[in-house]
């Protein structure tokens, strides 16, 4: 078991600074008062002296236990599991709020590296219990339906039953991590977080978040200048970020030979618990529809910007006919609110206490990660979510999709820590839901074609970001891990692999400025989580599918949605679809989805007419 801190995500439409109105902050009492008060201390001592004892007790005896004594260590290694990840999520939260403040970095690394240690003798539980008889564990699961209920957790488990090493040798590596991937995470973040950017025009000199939030200003020569300031700072420091990538991917290279996996993405896929072919098939059909989604957009905003060729700043532009609007903070909150009350009461009552208990932070503040995420901390406690919000139209969206996140981990808590945790191809789900839910519910309240304009377009390139993007982000990291495998990978080399999918993905209405070849360096999923990018179009995709059957009045539609996030991770995609009439692994469900993508383009083209 190594409990590692929440993992920041953001994009490439991360946004920087302003006063919206009173921005919540987090209240992190709910899982610790202070970082020296004695609760925390308790915690800590509790955690060392359970994990010793639980492996007094456990290590070596799985074999002879019966199906009531096998549970009772489930529940225990369960408790740890909750109090190791409250400590972790604490620490991890407080760091995120400011990553520039030297003891929150002290206080996260500190408690990464004791609850590392304390964690070190639990390694044999999951080595151990891949090697009980399949047979044997058969016959136990259907004498205990208490225990027969974590199943799926023991099925992702033995999973990696042809993957694991020796228990000594995964001992070591559950040890080294805190010096391995994870420091190299740290130093990702802190890097990211600490750079600064001049920007032509601006007296100042801004942060990334801030920089990025001029890649969408109306001002062309503004998002030229910030493109351009990007580009500088990334290029001059372009040999750290090679280095922490080829690092990175060689310990990946390393791991993956050591447990057989056949390929670098395997490791994601199980822990997805989703097929290969099935992520093939959504790669697959998404590259294919490139032609009829991106090129075809971005050559219909060329138009509209009055550009024979679009450059890179031109991506994320608001459009000619789109009126320049702040959203302040509580119009936000009512327009996300309203339209999951529209859906669904339940859904908006889940929602509300996230902005009136602390369990947002939504401000820009100085040292504070970029972009946004939801964390569900633990099942025994509530999820935070942590936005930067700037008070534009998408970052209502954003408001929109990590609520969703909230709400689908609040309702999957009731599955217990084990159980509650969902894999990745389905969490993005209740978020791109929440998003598609605050959409529509704006786009029927448009009151003029242009209003109605706007937010197709918005909603359009929202999708291409979310599916076209990620699966060219995807391309990259395959192509970037096997290169790596061959050997060493100088700057030039990343920046070609990154420059071989832009043309490919944005099409032809698109011309690249020197210096764009490095944008690759910013993006965190690469460093944080390998292969995560496909999760986002697997979920546009899922929702799309989803949304369709309840426009067409899918009877019980709400009660079968509410159900499949109730289920968190007790359930396999299909198994969670079924009452949908739907099938992930259908190549032709993929189609759905980027069908009504398609519909979108086709209603804009037609309002050209």
């Amino acid at each position: 078991m190594t409990i590692l801190l929440p993992t920041p995500l953001y994009d490439a439409n991360a946004t920087g600074a302003g006063a919206f109105g009173k921005l919540p902050d987090w209240d992190l009492s709910d899982l610790y008062p202070s970082t020296d008060g004695p609760e925390f201390a308790r915690d800590m001592a509790w955690l060392q002296k359970a994990c010793a004892d639980f492996a007094v007790v456990y290590e070596g005896k799985l074999v002879g236990l019966d199906a009531s004594a096998l549970l009772d260590c489930v529940l225990s290694y369960e408790q740890i599991d909750i109090v190791a990840g409250r400590i972790m999520s604490f620490a991890g939260l407080r760091y995120y709020q400011n990553t520039m403040d030297s003891d929150r970095a002290k206080f996260m690394a500190d408690a990464q590296d004791r609850v590392t240690d304390y964690t070190t003798p639990l390694v044999f539980f999951s080595l151990e219990f891949n090697r009980l008889d399949e047979g044997h564990l058969t016959k136990l699961l259907e004498s205990n339906a208490a225990l027969a209920r974590y199943k799926p957790v023991f099925d992702r488990m033995r999973a990696m039953r042809p993957h694991q090493l020796s228990d000594e040798l995964e001992k070591f590596l559950h040890d080294a991590s805190v010096v391995g991937s994870a420091a190299w995470n740290r130093l990702f973040d802190e890097t990211m977080a600490g750079l600064m950017f001049t920007v032509a025009g601006q007296e100042d000199p801004l942060n990334l978040e801030a920089t990025l939030n001029l890649l969408t200003d109306p001002d062309r020569a503004k998002r030229e200048a910030a493109a351009r300031a990007l580009a500088v700072v990334f290029e001059g420091n372009i040999k750290l970020f090679a280095r922490v990538h080829n690092t990175l991917a060689k310990e990946k290279e390393i791991h993956d030979r050591w447990r057989k996996m056949p390929t670098p993405q395997h490791g994601r896929h199980l822990a997805n618990h989703v097929e290969p072919e099935v992520v093939e098939a959504l790669r697959n059909a998404v590259v294919a529809a490139y032609p009829r989604l991106s090129h075809r957009y971005y050559r219909l905003k060329a138009k509209w910007m009055g550009l024979d060729v679009m450059q890179v700043w031109d991506r994320n532009a608001p459009l000619p006919m789109d009126t320049p609007k702040v959203v302040g903070w509580d119009e936000a909150t009512k327009t996300v609110l309203d339209a999951y009350a529209a859906f669904s009461p339940e859904m908006a009552d889940i929602a509300r206490p996230f902005f009136t208990k602390g369990w947002i932070d939504a401000g820009v503040k100085p040292g504070k990660a970029p972009g946004a995420f939801a964390h569900p901390t633990v099942s025994t406690v509530h999820p935070y979510v942590m936005l930067n919000y700037l008070g534009k139209p998408r970052d209502v969206m954003t408001l929109a999709h990590e609520l969703g996140h909230g709400v689908h981990q609040v309702l999957a808590a009731g599955q217990g820590e084990m159980l509650s945790s969902t894999p990745l191809t389905l969490a993005e789900t209740a978020s791109v839901f929440g998003e598609m839910l605050t959409f529509r519910k704006l786009l029927d309240g448009a009151k003029t074609q242009a209003e109605r304009k706007t937010l197709l377009a918005g909603k359009v390139e929202d999708m291409i970001n979310t599916v076209v993007r990620q699966i060219a982000f995807y391309d990259f990291e395959c192509k970037l891990h096997a290169a790596r495998a061959e050997g060493e990978l100088t700057p030039d080399d990343i920046n070609a692999l990154w420059m071989s999918v832009q043309a490919q993905s944005l099409g032809d209405a698109f011309e690249f400025m020197d210096g764009y070849e490095t944008f690759w360096a910013y993006i965190p999923h690469f460093v944080h989580s390998p292969f995560y990018v496909y999760a986002y179009a697997f979920g546009d995709g899922l929702v799309n599918a989803l949304y369709a059957a309840y426009a067409d009045g899918l009877p019980g539609f709400e009660e079968k949605y509410f159900a499949m996030l109730r289920a968190g991770g007790s359930m396999h995609h299909k198994e969670l679809l079924a009452p949908f009439g739907l099938d992930a692994s259908d190549p032709k469900f993929w189609d759905k989805g980027l069908n009504m993508i398609a519909g979108f383009i086709d209603e804009l083209e037609a309002m050209e007419g």
